[in-house]
Order: C-alpha cells, then structure tokens, then sequence
C-alpha cells in the first residue's frame, strides 16, 4: 500500500506537471487566436474603409454635382469615414506657386479668410512640392504655416496631392485634435478620394476656362469693323478643333488723320492664360498707336512693355498702318508671317517686310524697321495667323504658296470666303485662325 501510494504520488506531480503544461500551451494558443482574430478584424476594417470609399468616391449621384457641392458632400462623408475632425482641400492658383483653401469641413475658417500657402512651405506646400503623401504628429508654427490648424487643437495631419492628367490641380489634408497614427491602408483610401476630387477640379476649370477664355476673346475682337470712304474690310477668327481658343487676334481701329491701324497677332499658348495675354497686348498696342506713328516703334514700345511685364510669353505681331489719303501702308512684323498684297490683274505677292523679333523676345530690342507700301485702287491686303497655312505633315512654304494662289483682288468679305474655301475646306484647323482683308476700292 505504502509503495503504491507513493507510486501513487509519485505519478501526481507528473500529472500535475502536465496539466500545468496543458494550461500554458491553451493560454499561449489563446492569446494567438486572439491576435489572429484582432488581425482578422483590421484587415477586414481596412477593406471595409476601402469599399465604403470606393463607395462614396463612385457615387453616381456626384456626376450631376456642380464642383462646390461636390466639394461639399465628399468632404462630409470624408470626415466620418476616417473619423476626423477637420477635411481640406488647397487649390493650387494659376501661377502654380500658392496654395488657396476652396472648401472646408470642420474647419470653415480657412476658406472665409481666403488662408494661402506657398507652394514647397509648411505641411500643406511640402505635399504640393513632393507630391506624395505627408503625415505629421506635430502641428505647430514650426511645421505649419497656417496658424487656423494648431489654434483649433490639432494635433496630427495627414495630406496627399491632387493630381489629374499629370497636373497638380492641390492638396487634400485630415487632421484629428487626437492623437493617432494613419495607416498605410487609410493613406491610400484617402489617396483615392483625392484623386477623384481632382479629376472634378480638373474638368471644371477646365471648362470654366475655356468658357472664359472664348468670352474674353470674343469681347476683344471687333464688333465691327470701320468703313472709311473708299476702303472695304472683312475678317474671319475660328478657335483651333485641338487647342480651343487661344492667342490669336485681330484688331482694326481708326487713327487720327485718316489713318487705319490693322493688327493681326498670335500670342504662343492657348487657353485663357494665352487669351489674357492676348488682351492686354491688344489693349497696348492701341494705346501706343495713338502716340507714335510709325508701326516699327509701336512694336518696339509693346515688346519692352512684354518683356518686362509679361514673363514667359512670346508674340508675333504684325501692325499696319494704312493711310486712306494717299493709299498707302505702312508695316512692321514682329516674327510674323507677311501680308499678302494683290492688285487687279495681277498675281498676289507677299510683301517683302523685314522681320524683327517677336513680341517678349528680348528687353530693350532695337533696329525694328517699317515699309511703305503702296495699295493702289482695286488692290488688297490679306493678313493671316499662321493657322491659316500651317497643317499637320504639311511644308509651311507649300500653304504659304497655296495662300498667294487663293487670294484675289475682289470685295474683302468674298476673298475671306475664298482663302477659307481653299485653305480650311471641310478640315477642322488644328490652331486657331485670323484673316483680315482690306481692299482700296477707290
């Protein structure tokens, strides 16, 4: 008995140790399961994030929303998806060296005080330079530039870039008064909402631009051309098919002493920044008319005047001066195609004008030379941009040729329909075309 309840005993701690054992392996499987279930979880929380931004950014009810309203809703549900306090989004400004807030939830301040930030400064301009995501878990002047975020609590932001058709169109960033840590899987859900703000950022300035840039230039161009006695005038402007309304213009306008200015221009570019550069050459050019008399050196004043004003552009303009008394012209080209001059039974001819530099070429450029020319009775003058002979696969001086053979000595508004017959035909023009005839019909 003894010996077997000391077998007895002695088998107990052996037991004993195993259920010891059995416990610490059931515990240690227990806390992994546990784990494993918690990973579970977060994959399944960053998925669900991920679909229900998917969700939200994929809304066909967003395609009928003007960009505020937009704005407005995505941000919203922005906030409650990633439980934040603040949503932003920075426009970048035209000259792309700012970033201006447009809209705003939860912190509306910055747009009512119209907040701008540098470009390449502070939080929101590093995520503009970089252009890749930024997070910060400081929010203070020493990492951010405007003060709205630190004076309302922040205390972590996140920001990525907006970019459309390899543009940056600006910034949308989160902040949260708590602090926290933005994973991987909610940088990418957040990437996705920016990228599809800026797609609708992209298209409505795009839009607004073009509606603006061919309200600008239609304004800029004249209503109606002067009729002085013994002169007729006609002209033609047509957007490019590809680029849209861009730089090209014509200007006609009456001086003192029986005197017409023709201008025909085309500023390199198009959109609206090429349709105000456009303007305020055109305005200019007819301010230094009425100050000097000779072409060469109001092309000279306006180029001094681009150069140091309009940085980065570059015009070439062609300006007559045509004096109806004694039926001569007066020209000067500023890089510019020359007019075209035909007489009645006489084949057309391009005027043999020096040409100087273009418009914004150089500060301070002299030597700019005008020539007289003569327009007797029945001739006429065609000038052009250089949409009007320029063609995709084509030689310039094979449409500069097709040009002089279309051009007849006829009524100015029967040779616009001639030149465009000949040269456009049933073909959309790739960039935009001005063509202005005048005729001394005696």
């Amino acid at each position: 008995m003894g010996k077997a309840k000391s077998k007895s005993q002695e088998q107990k701690p052996k037991a004993l140790g195993f259920a010891f054992a059995s416990a610490s392996v059931v515990a240690d499987l227990v806390v992994r399961s546990r784990v494993v279930w918690l990973e579970v979880v977060a994959v399944g929380d960053e998925v669900a994030l991920r679909l229900r931004v998917l969700n939200a950014v994929t809304d066909a009810a967003l395609r009928h929303l003007d960009l505020d309203k937009l704005l407005e809703v995505l941000l919203e549900q922005c906030r409650a998806l990633f439980a934040v306090d603040t949503v932003t989004v920075l426009l970048v400004d035209r000259a792309g060296v700012q970033l201006v807030a447009r809209a705003s939830s939860g912190l509306g301040e910055e747009v009512f005080q119209g907040v701008r930030v540098p470009v390449g400064k502070g939080f929101a301009g590093r995520v503009a330079q970089q252009r890749e995501a930024v997070q910060i878990e400081r929010v203070d002047p020493s990492t951010v530039v405007n003060p709205l975020l630190w004076e309302h609590g922040l205390r972590v932001l996140l920001g990525v870039p907006m970019i459309a058709e390899g543009e940056l169109t600006g910034v949308l960033h989160i902040g949260s008064t708590v602090l926290r840590r933005f994973t991987e899987e909610e940088i990418e859900a957040l990437q996705l909402i920016a990228d599809r703000v800026a797609v609708a950022v992209y298209v409505d300035r795009s839009r607004s631009e073009r509606a603006a840039a061919a309200m600008l230039q239609e304004s800029l161009l004249p209503s109606r051309l002067p009729s002085p006695h013994g002169w007729e005038l006609a002209a033609r402007y047509v957007p490019g098919a590809e680029s849209g309304v861009g730089g090209d213009w014509y200007d006609v306008f009456e001086l003192p002493g029986e005197r017409i200015g023709v201008v025909i221009g085309d500023v390199v570019g198009n959109g609206l920044r090429a349709a105000v550069v456009m303007g305020r050459l055109r305005s200019a050019l007819r301010a230094y008319a009425l100050e000097y008399l000779d072409p060469a050196q109001v092309l000279g004043k306006l180029d001094r005047k681009a150069s140091y004003f309009e940085h980065d552009t570059m015009a070439t303009v062609a300006y007559a001066i045509i004096d109806t008394a004694t039926h001569r012209m007066t020209l000067a080209l500023a890089g510019h195609l020359p007019p075209v001059v035909v007489g009645p039974g006489e084949e057309a001819r391009f005027v043999g004008a020096p040409v100087g530099p273009p418009i914004g070429f150089d500060l301070g450029v002299s030597g700019r030379r005008s020539i007289g020319v003569d327009v007797p009775p029945g001739a006429l003058v065609a000038l052009y941009t250089d949409g009007l002979v320029e063609r995709r696969g084509q030689d310039l001086d094979a449409g500069l040729e097709l040009l002089r053979g279309a051009v007849r000595a006829v009524e100015p508004e029967a040779a616009c329909i001639r030149v465009m017959a000949v040269m456009v035909g049933d073909q959309p023009a790739t960039d935009d075309i001005a063509l202005v005839a005048i005729r001394h019909c005696g």
